[in-house]
């Protein structure tokens, strides 16, 4: 062979061989993310081409399908409640996608979950249509509907939790939406109401899961972490011991005296008196006495600072690490730059019920087959301990003075059950010129002493004057409903 032919011929082996390498790196290498590439449209004619699994409340699926009349995608999300449940399930749309738990789970629910290979090979052999898995939630469906329908109309959350295992039982947030309005892929249609759910477009933003991504000043309910920080700590004996707390109190670097909400004994106050009355000045003291790193120390053990994958993702709550005296006096009374989500809240109850322990939030108890074979189980887990088993004891006794007679929480009491709670009223705005945010925190403590439920709830917009606000007009009577609805489930 002549010189030239030869080159030509290494030219074009060179060729087939870069040819070959593209060949096995396309089908090897990248062939897991081509395949699961949203812009292969093969992807969602895929997922849609199968019955999607249910998601799973108190054993019956609040989720379904139905065919689709137009289009290459075969079958098409449903909803049962869509509005109430929204918050747990998210939405499956063929034009927008999948979110949370749809999302999450979504190679159990379309079936292609490598888990379920055996599954689908026995299917195949019998000629038996492939099918999506179940996705299994812990949440109540009476407790979820007392907490959608205690919201109404009124912007805010509520997340119930059983404090022994970290199960969640409610997950609510208003206002909400329906996502069997955009399950499909009309332009006509689905795009219309996908666009008006579009936080430019509604500015209620009813697509934010307000009970996991959104962080309020708690207010006065942080007032029960100021506590567990000044048992835990050694500043305080117990519950009855008078404190050093002069009222009016003056922040410590400032002229600035910290106010409390009316006429009340707060001068010296008992931590009891103090948390059943709502002093500010006692807390706001109790904080700038343990300082910020005490403080923040605290409130991790709670959870502050991280995020909690319950699997759908909730925010991180917010205690600041570099605030002088008055800031960190401020912050232990849920303001200045404290900031919590609904299941925090829900989570600090939780673990004051718990006699100190804190277990991991989740809401999936297991991934099954459609033959209801587990896949996968969660098991509780304890995520840490705040406070020990006494000075938890301690502060249940605190509690639950709140919604005796002479608390700020009455209206959450149960006939025949122990209720403990405290009462938050969260200002914002400049110069605090909004109307505040309305919290309340509970847990319900049956005969046995057990504690099968722990809730927190927050109304963004609250029609009531501030004085019934902060009284636990608006947020405790639907703790006091989701409660009730856990308690009667059980019986």
């Amino acid at each position: 062979m002549n010189k030239p032919l030869r080159r030509i011929a290494i030219f074009c082996g060179l060729l087939v061989l870069a040819l070959l390498i593209r060949d096995n790196w396309l089908q090897y290498v990248m062939a897991d993310e081509l395949r699961t590439d949203t812009a292969n449209r093969r992807v969602n004619i895929e997922r849609y081409a199968t019955p999607r699994g249910d998601i799973i409340v108190d054993g019956n699926p609040i989720t379904g399908y139905v065919k689709s009349k137009t289009g290459d995608y075969e079958y098409k999300r449903t909803y049962k409640d869509g509005a109430m449940w929204a918050p747990v399930t998210g939405y499956a749309s063929q034009a927008f996608g999948a979110n949370q738990l749809e999302k999450i789970d979504d190679g159990i629910l379309t079936g292609n979950d490598d888990r379920l290979f055996f599954r689908n090979t026995l299917d195949m052999i019998t000629g038996k249509k492939k099918q999506g898995g179940n996705v299994v939630t812990t949440l109540n469906g009476a407790a979820q509907k007392a907490a959608f329908e205690g919201l109404g109309d009124k912007k805010g959350a509520v997340a119930a939790i059983d404090p022994k295992t970290g199960a969640i039982l409610a997950l609510a947030s208003t206002p909400s939406y329906d996502p069997s309005t955009f399950a499909g892929n009309s332009t006509s249609t689905d795009a219309k109401a996908w666009n008006k759910l579009q936080k430019k477009n509604n500015p209620d933003d009813p697509m934010l899961n307000r009970a996991l991504r959104e962080t309020y000043p708690p207010g006065s309910t942080f007032k029960v972490v100021t506590a567990a920080a000044a048992l835990e700590n050694g500043l305080v004996p117990d519950a009855d011991t008078d404190t050093d707390s002069p009222d009016p109190w003056i922040m410590p670097g400032t002229t600035t005296k910290l106010p409390n909400e009316g006429d009340l004994p707060c001068k010296n106050a008992t931590l009891r008196v103090a948390l059943k009355v709502s002093c500010n000045t006692v807390f706001g003291k109790v904080g700038a006495d343990l300082g910020n790193d005490k403080m923040l120390e605290q409130a991790k053990k709670f959870g502050f600072g991280t995020e909690q994958f319950t699997p759908i993702r909730s925010s991180a709550s917010v205690f600041s690490d570099d605030m002088n005296t008055s800031q960190t006096a401020l912050s232990s009374i849920g303001q200045y730059n404290t900031a919590a989500t609904p299941l925090q809240m829900a989570m600090v109850a939780s673990a004051v019920a718990n006699d100190g322990i804190l277990m991991k939030p989740y809401m999936v108890s297991e991934l099954s087959t459609q033959d209801l074979d587990v896949i996968e189980q969660t098991d509780p887990e304890e995520l840490s301990q705040p406070l020990s088993k006494e000075n938890a004891q301690v502060l249940q006794s605190m509690m639950e003075t709140v919604i005796k007679p002479g608390g700020t929480g009455t209206k959450a009491a149960i006939q025949g059950v122990t209720v403990g709670g405290k009462t938050g009223t969260a200002q914002h705005g400049v110069d605090n010129s909004e109307k505040p945010y309305a919290w309340f925190i509970s847990y319900a403590k049956l005969a046995d002493n057990s504690s099968p439920v722990a809730v927190a709830v927050v109304v963004e917009d609250g029609s009531a004057d501030r004085g019934d606000i902060s009284g636990g007009g608006l947020a405790a009577p639907i703790a006091r409903s989701v409660m009730k609805a856990v308690i009667d489930s059980k019986k």
